[in-house]
């Protein structure tokens, strides 16, 4: 159920990069971070604090027999408010306090560090532990208070003295004032030192020790604005390159840029673009073609990309149609119409990489996600939902009827429910372990563990 004030909403889901820590945020401008607990005896399954959901397990890609399982639950492990409304008084606009993108850091030391944005500011988190507290001051008594000097008579040492575990969450550093446009997304270099975001009509880089200037490496507004025929939809990092990105953008185009060849990277390395089908041609063509999302690979020889109706998969080394299409919901192209009177047509779904690039998922309507093997080719739908909400229950797969008969198990195409809709997951790096957003219900499914 979708909250009255809709702050509960969840707006991005993101695993850090051992898997341990998995960070949403919502509409509210908060961040919440969960933290997966050390095997526990028994494999109990545990509901997350609300507003979130419940956690399930996942029969899906089972692990070879003698692989080790790790069953530890996902509890909540920090809770802060990252943004905050705000109005820009020249433009009379509000802004939004809705986190957009969260981005881990590696971790480099006992602190865990992660980027959040919303539509103009992003911040840099420290998220840290601290268990001990100082006792004995001089010049302060137990309060806090300070002391007259001429009452201290003698000297003490401090001490540190245990007390109950406290996560602080502390913003390190605030990269503000550079986007005209919305940022929609932000993607940290892998040389660490770095980060970029994007807006629809320019890319920034920044270093994430300088707040107040930013290099502005791609720039796509025209002179004048009635010109405007295309906006970035999405930009991320190479994986391993720290001289290259690609960009997205709504005509269904992907640019891959080098910063070696020039500072402002208005002319593209490589421009992957598929030809239309002139059969296919319909009113609504330019919008389902426009990318909602784009993911490099780990291995950084594909990227992945998502529009309303298709995921495709490209190789870096083909620019002129993708080696692999995958239907996502082939059936709603008989309710384009209907799906752009509700706006819907204009959701924008986000795909994700397992950890071997062996699988693709993505979100649908319904709580449905769908999720395919690149290797087998075969495909399942799932749902994510509170009905079938018993810990440790097998998600059954689910299928759609477009016309004709329908099966028991069956959902008819119209009977679908789009006001529940599935745009952010994540896949932890390494195991089988998902996370699902479904409106203000956050999901945890594994692979089935014997």
């Amino acid at each position: 159920d979708v909250p009255r004030d809709h702050t509960d909403i969840i707006s991005t889901v993101e695993f850090n990069h051992t898997g341990e820590l998995l960070a949403t945020g919502d509409k509210g401008g908060r961040v919440v971070i969960f933290q997966r607990e050390q095997e526990v005896s028994g494999g109990e399954c545990k509901i997350l604090t609300p507003p979130f959901g419940v956690r399930f397990v996942l029969e899906l890609l089972k692990f070879s027999k003698n692989q080790i399982h790790r069953r530890g639950e996902y509890n909540v492990y920090s809770t802060f408010q990252s943004h905050e409304p705000e109005f820009d008084y020249l433009k009379s606009l509000e802004i939004e306090e809705k986190i957009n993108k969260i981005r881990w850091l590696p971790q480099q030391n006992a602190a865990y560090f992660l980027l959040s944005t919303n539509d103009k500011t992003v911040k840099l988190w420290k998220v840290s532990e601290r268990d001990k507290r100082p006792e004995g001051y001089n010049l302060k008594d137990e309060e806090g208070r300070l002391r007259d000097p001429a009452t201290i008579t003698t000297l003490r040492v401090p001490v540190l003295r245990p007390m109950d575990l406290m996560v602080e969450a502390t913003p390190r550093r605030v990269f503000a004032n550079a986007h005209t446009y919305h940022i929609n997304s932000i993607s940290v270099n892998s040389d660490y030192e770095t980060y970029m975001s994007a807006d629809d009509l320019r890319i920034n880089l920044w270093n994430f020790e300088i707040t107040n200037q930013s290099f502005n490496i791609v720039d796509i507004k025209p002179a004048n604005m009635e010109e405007l025929t295309e906006v970035i939809t999405a930009a991320e990092f190479h994986p391993h390159h720290c001289n290259t990105f690609v960009y997205s953008s709504s005509k269904g185009t992907i640019r891959l840029c080098d910063m070696r060849a020039s500072a402002l990277c208005d002319r593209h390395t490589k421009f992957f673009e598929e030809p239309e089908d002139p059969s296919n041609r319909s009113f609504f063509s330019e919008i389902i073609s426009s990318i909602s999302d784009v993911k490099f690979s780990h291995s950084g020889r594909y990227i992945m990309t998502r529009d309303y109706l298709t995921v495709k998969v490209w190789d870096l080394n083909m620019e002129n149609r993708p080696i692999e299409t995958y239907q996502v919901h082939d059936y709603l192209r008989s309710k384009l119409c209907s799906l752009y009177e509700n706006d819907c047509i204009f959701d924008k779904f986000e795909c994700v990489w397992n950890g071997s690039d062996s699988v693709i998922m993505t979100g649908s309507y319904n709580n449905f996600f769908r999720m395919f093997d690149r290797n087998t080719k075969r495909d399942v739908t799932l749902e994510a939902s509170r009905e079938n909400s018993k810990p440790r229950a097998i998600l059954k797969p689910r299928k759609v009827c477009v016309g004709g008969k329908r099966r028991k198990d069956e959902i008819s195409v119209d009977s679908l429910d789009f006001s529940k809709k599935i745009l952010h997951t994540a896949w932890h790096p390494s195991e089988n372990i998902i996370a699902v957003a479904a409106t203000n219900n956050l999901y945890i499914f594994q692979d089935k563990v014997n």
